[in-house]
């Protein structure tokens, strides 16, 4: 398999797409001011006819799909976490920037897994921090003098950098990765390594985000109940036929010798030319699908992240996932559209559920201009037609996370977040599909401090940040397929 291509081929396929909802988008205001023009002229300004047998079509489509996640969603059962004895060596990678005192209870609650000390293998990456992350990290060395490797970026290279750097030293059969801003529970490492043990068609687990500073306003309430949705619904019906999107960043493992291989065009991979700074742990699930393996979720692995707690921070993040998803999707349909999975079953549902993605993404950004549109004309009937599609479209969430935690709670932030998404940030998913090129993290921009290239008094080049090899603070003794990842840096 040769992912680098597929890394191509998505920046092939985008002008496509884009010219798809464009020429799209464009027939959708010229026929609803056709439709216009023919009800002001019939006396009836609602503009509903014409477009009756389009919108039951997108409906009875919409309605099958949603049948279909729910038969799925109903079918999932998680894996039985396994014993000691068939517990495999595993690393866990931490990258962090800018991160303060939170990376030292990110650190702890790993160390307090139980999990056989002997078979784990902690690093965490400073991934050139502008604050006191460092310090911290120091203090976690210091606390587990003989269990945590420290690794400092001479400058902020980015996650994937950051990831890659603790890939090159990785020794264990699985790699985890945890963001510095999550907590995981002491069963976690156990939970999310068993279903790499028990099936061996496995190649990446996706643990289960919930969010750790519930207490810190309404934005990471709204959260929480998103997250169970996503994870509890979304992921589990995925999991059943080992399609699972996405492995989130917070909390994930993958099998080593399926993703070693590729490690390489995934650090250097591109969008339209550009270094793909964002995405890496969508583009890591995708090599791992592209592989012919499956990638499931394990309810029971959980982990407590920091969802963002104001509108900005919030808006940066959904808008880089929604850049990453649609650089990925397209990603995925590279491989897809070939022999995939010749050994395994699923991969029809995922071929299935993949093309319904891009649909929907095409869908729903005309239909946006549509509705816009109508709320320009005829604003009172279509404010009333939004307000009962947000109280329709909260009653999932809610039901989700009622049965998974049997609480009200869900009610009550599910169908506040429909609203809030609906005139806040429901923009986001159609600027980031004409912005998809951008790679900017958004978050964490704290003014840098270290170049990323200096000059000396003569005008030559001291430090290259791009080229700049990593301090390692605590020595290693890497396998020989870790030093051949850190070779290709």
């Amino acid at each position: 398999m040769n992912i680098a291509s597929h890394f191509v081929n998505a920046g092939k396929y985008y002008p496509k797409l884009v010219a798809v909802v464009v020429a799209s988008a464009l027939a959708m205001i010229v026929l609803k001011f056709l439709a216009y023009r023919d009800a002001v002229v019939a006396f009836n300004p609602h503009l509903w006819s014409g477009n009756h047998a389009l919108a039951v079509s997108l409906l009875v489509v919409a309605g099958l799909i949603l049948l279909w996640r729910l038969v799925f969603a109903l079918i999932y059962k998680p894996y039985d976490p396994v014993e000691d004895a068939l517990l495999p060596d595993l690393t866990v990678v931490i990258p962090a920037y800018n991160e303060g005192p939170q990376v030292l209870s990110t650190v702890r609650s790993v160390m307090a897994s139980c999990y056989p000390q002997q078979k784990m293998q902690v690093i965490c990456v400073d991934d050139g921090s502008q604050d006191d992350t460092w310090q911290w990290m120091q203090k976690a060395l210091e606390e587990y003098p003989q269990r945590v490797q420290l690794i400092r970026q001479p400058c902020n290279k980015g996650k994937r950098q950051a990831l890659m750097a603790g890939f090159a030293q990785a020794v264990g059969q699985i790699h985890v990765t945890i963001d510095s801003d999550s907590e995981v529970l002491p069963d976690t490492l156990r939970q999310v390594v068993s279903p790499l043990v028990r099936d061996p068609r496995v190649g990446a687990v996706a643990g289960n985000v919930r969010v750790l500073n519930v207490d810190e306003g309404a934005i990471p309430k709204m959260m929480e109940v998103s997250f169970t949705s996503a994870f509890d619904f979304i992921r589990s019906g995925q999991s059943v036929y080992g399609g699972v999107f996405c492995t989130p960043g917070a909390l994930s493992a993958f099998r080593a010798r399926m993703i070693e291989p590729h490690l390489a065009a995934w650090a250097v991979q591109t969008f339209r030319g550009k270094p793909a700074t964002i995405g890496e742990d969508r583009a890591l699930t995708n090599i791992v699908l592209a592989s012919g393996h499956r990638v499931v979720y394990q309810r029971h692995a959980v982990v407590f992240t920091k969802a963002p707690a104001q509108y900005t921070e919030l808006r940066k993040m959904l808008m880089r996932w929604a850049r990453s998803n649609i650089r990925e999707n397209l990603v995925m349909l590279s491989f897809l559209c070939r022999p995939f999975r010749p050994a395994d079953s699923g991969g029809h549902w995922l071929r299935l559920f993949s093309v319904t993605q891009l649909f929907s993404m095409i869908t729903s950004t005309v239909f946006k201009l549509a509705v816009l549109i109508h709320l320009i004309l005829v604003p009172a009937s279509t404010l009333t037609l939004l307000v009962v599609g947000c109280l329709v479209s909260g009653i999932l969430p809610a039901i989700v996370y009622q049965m998974r935690y049997g609480s009200w709670f869900g009610w009550r932030w599910a169908l506040s977040f429909s609203f809030y998404w609906l005139f806040t940030l429901s923009w986001i998913p159609v600027w980031g599909l004409l912005t998809a090129t951008q790679s900017g993290w958004l978050t964490r921009s704290l003014p840098m401090a270290v170049p990323t290239l200096e000059l000396n008094a003569k005008g030559q080049e001291i430090v290259d940040c791009i080229r700049a090899r990593p301090l390692w603070t605590v020595g290693s003794r890497p396998s020989g397929s870790s030093r051949r990842l850190a070779a290709s840096q």
